[in-house]
């Protein structure tokens, strides 16, 4: 179990392009009948949420970890304001809860002016 231990505390919790309008996902990443943590992934490349999940879910799985997507949405990443807007959802699964995705990305980007809304696709 401290294999597994050592994998979740490797994953980070936030992973997102650098600037652009693009794709989120909220996923709650555990080991088998452990506890559990939720990271966000966002990037650019993707045509659809599942694309995300799917890449990342492969790359939890390979270090012995479960997954599930606690939903999507869009991040807006301004770096040269030091801004970003999480909004929207994601039709296959769902709205992710946008406090929980805010709260990631303000300790990764202390500096940054984050917000966020349920309006908007």
């Amino acid at each position: 179990a401290m294999a597994a231990a050592g994998a979740l505390s490797r994953v980070s919790d936030v992973e997102i392009d650098g600037d652009g309008v693009f794709k989120y996902v909220l996923v709650r990443v555990r080991e088998a009948g452990g506890p559990g943590k939720d990271v966000v992934r966002g990037h650019g490349w993707a045509e659809y949420h599942a694309d995300i999940y799917e890449r990342t879910a492969q790359e939890l799985a390979q270090q012995g970890l479960d997954c599930e997507c606690l939903g999507g949405g869009r991040l807006s990443h301004r770096p040269d304001e030091r801004k970003i807007h999480v909004y929207g959802y994601s039709v296959g699964f769902g709205r992710a809860d946008h406090s929980v995705t805010t709260e990631k990305l303000r300790a990764k980007y202390p500096d940054y002016e984050i917000t966020w809304a349920d309006e908007g696709y």
